[in-house]
């Protein structure tokens, strides 16, 4: 019967062994596998059996044993299939007959094989026509629900909710303090002592909107499950194309050196296979573990959705019984560790020293700053102070750049009116600088080569080549001050007003206003950043707020903390290839980690690393992150520790 395999494939086949339930278990998340299967498991998690709970190979909630001093054999013996799994087993599982093939109850009794062609939905009997005429005749039986079998009849057939104990009871209250349907019996025997007990008419509607709740939840964890299967798998060619660009890095070294280091660059190169292989194993697992995660919900998803479009009372509060308390998980934010990145380190000084002595670098594996297991190590600083400056340097903002295979970091300082970049080309350190014509605020990324920066005094927006030095190339000018800036697209720019009606304005590459948009709660923009949606993350130290509207200015969401968390003066934004948001405090040295939707993850960077009033922030392809901090810019490597 196609009902009955299709029942059998999707809701009794332990995701483990892959096959039929065999002595199926429940744990508390109402996640089913065989006994054996989840006693094997069992075992293989040493934590778990020393908190003397059996762990769910799905989503890894635990189970409270109720003996802990047993053996752990005896853990898994004691539990128990739920309610539905059993009905289902009880009807489907092996061994079992298709409603076709089913004989008249009472003949079979009699050593009979007459064909069944009826079933009474209260006494869950089938019959056969002579049987059924019986049936009839007998007063206390006459009003039963009859139907004629077919492959659909018990779930076509709205059966009477009859009390499971006193079979000839129909189900009429509702015991809340025990969660469970019963009858005028049953409550007058063995719910006396109960203090909440209703009719079950007025607790239905209760019922199915918790189920249709549950039903909503499941759906929310399968969209955010499924895409954090996407993700992962979207990762693994990251991780294969990461390998393959620091491959590329070591066999330039090489090349730049001498080819006598060749014995050497390999065993770089097998490290380097040693550590993608680590990762790929990782993502391959955990993409494993989130398919299972997922068929599970599909499985709740199906089970529930069939009782509440069934109407069939009985199978709701089957199943409502068995659910335990709604599922609150929150899979907006993916908690799971991420792959890391394998990055190549390297000292060029040593490098054309001595050759017997020399080390191309070290594969080590970043995990970045979203993955949430990891810490900063500050990797190098950039000291950003000239012979020629004035005055303190005051670096307000930053970006990294790669032109021809080489990474430029360019700061704007705001005191002595320059545009500063540095880089390592040939073993050797490169920095060079741009006067211009008033203060700089913001610099907007226009391409891998080329950058605008705001000069809000002079109402200019002066555009870049970086070569990697740079180079003037235009001035546009503005009709008002515009001092956050920001990329909208390659034909448009996103700048912020200052005491105007509307906080940003949409520029054409002329410096001719598109359109304007309001940004929420902040009317002065002092920073702006595109997300990779396309979205405007803007800061203003007034309101100490974060705002993200989109290109049109319907607001995302609003970031204003208060107490402990409460923001200082909110400055620098960057966001990471995930989407997570890092926001520069200035006044409280840290650099703060947000959600893509606004939610707080932690403090990525403080005092204690070294931070004094930082500014501008941003990550370049190889996910260091660049922060400004006095005349210096830190640049930070993450590792799990």
């Amino acid at each position: 019967m196609a009902t009955a395999q299709k029942l059998t494939e999707n809701h009794l086949t332990c995701v483990i062994c892959t096959e039929v339930f065999t002595d199926p278990a429940t744990l508390q998340c109402h996640h089913t596998f065989c006994k054996s299967c989840l006693l094997k498991y069992t075992k293989t998690q040493p934590e778990a059996v020393q908190a003397k709970s059996i762990p769910c190979p799905s989503c890894r909630q635990q189970t409270k044993v109720t003996n802990p001093d047993s053996p752990v054999e005896e853990w898994v013996s004691q539990l128990k299939p739920s309610h539905v799994i059993q009905g289902l087993m009880d009807d489907f599982g092996p061994g079992t007959k298709g409603v076709e093939e089913h004989l008249c109850s009472v003949c079979t009794k009699q050593g009979k094989t007459t064909p069944a062609t009826s079933w009474c939905s209260v006494c869950d009997v089938v019959y056969c026509e002579g049987c059924l005429e019986l049936h009839n005749m007998m007063p206390l039986l006459s009003d039963h629900e009859v139907a004629h079998l077919s492959d659909h009849t018990k779930t076509k057939v709205k059966r009477r909710f009859m009390c499971q104990v006193h079979r000839d009871k129909p189900i009429e209250l509702f015991c809340k303090d025990c969660k469970r349907a019963i009858c005028t019996m049953c409550c007058s025997i063995k719910h006396r002592a109960c203090k909440d007990v209703d009719t079950i008419g007025s607790t239905t509607p209760l019922v199915k909107e918790q189920l249709t709740s549950k039903i909503e939840q499941l759906r929310i964890n399968m969209a955010a499950t499924n895409n954090n299967i996407t993700r992962r798998k979207s990762r693994i060619q990251d991780v294969k194309s990461n390998s393959q660009d620091v491959k590329d890095q070591v066999i330039k070294t090489r090349e730049t050196v001498m080819r006598a280091i060749f014995r050497k660059e390999k065993l770089l190169l097998d490290a380097i296979d040693k550590a993608t292989d680590e990762q790929l194993h990782e993502l391959q697992a955990d993409i494993k573990s989130q398919e299972i995660e997922l068929q599970m919900y599909q499985q709740q998803y199906e089970f529930t959705a069939n009782a509440v479009t069934s109407n069939c009372e009985m199978d709701m509060y089957a199943v409502y019984e068995s659910m335990g308390e709604t599922s609150t998980d929150n899979r907006d934010t993916d908690n799971r560790p991420a792959a890391g990145s394998v990055v190549l380190t390297h000292d060029l000084d040593k490098l054309s020293k001595a050759v017997d002595e020399l080390q191309l670098g070290e594969v080590q594996v970043v995990h970045g700053v979203s993955d949430p297991g990891s810490s900063p190590v500050l990797h190098h600083t950039i000291d950003c102070g000239e012979d020629g400056d004035g005055k303190d340097p005051s670096l307000c903002d930053v970006t990294v750049l790669t032109v021809d295979d080489i990474k430029v970091t360019v700061v704007i300082d705001f005191n002595n009116k320059r545009l500063k970049t540095y880089y390592t080309s040939n073993f050797k350190s490169f920095h060079n600088q741009l006067l211009l014509s008033s203060r700089p605020w913001q610099i907007a990324k226009l391409c891998e080569s080329q950058i605008a920066v705001s000069v809000p005094g002079s109402k200019e927006i002066v555009t870049v080549n970086v070569t990697p030095g740079p180079v003037f190339l235009s001035t546009i000018k503005t009709r008002k001050k515009y001092q956050a800036l920001a990329c909208l697209s390659p034909s448009q720019l996103a700048a912020g007003t200052w005491g105007q009606s509307h906080s940003v304005d949409i520029l054409d590459m002329t410096g001719r206003i598109l359109r304007s948009i309001n940004t929420g709660v902040i009317g002065n923009p002092e920073y702006i950043h595109v997300t990779r949606n396309n979205n405007l993350i803007v800061s203003e130290e007034a309101v100490k707020s974060l705002v993200c509207v989109t290109s049109e200015g319907d607001v995302v969401f609003t970031y204003t903390p208060t107490g402990v968390r409460a923001l200082t003066r909110p400055w620098g934004v960057t966001t990471s290839s995930s989407g997570d948001i890092l926001l520069v405090d200035q006044y409280s040295n840290k650099v703060i980690q947000l959600t893509e939707s606004g939610q707080f993850v932690r403090d990525v960077l403080t005092q204690q690393d070294g931070l004094n009033c930082p500014l501008g922030a941003c990550l370049d392809g190889d996910g260091l992150l660049y922060v400004t901090s006095d005349r210096y810019v830190k640049v930070f490597n993450f590792y799990r520790r």
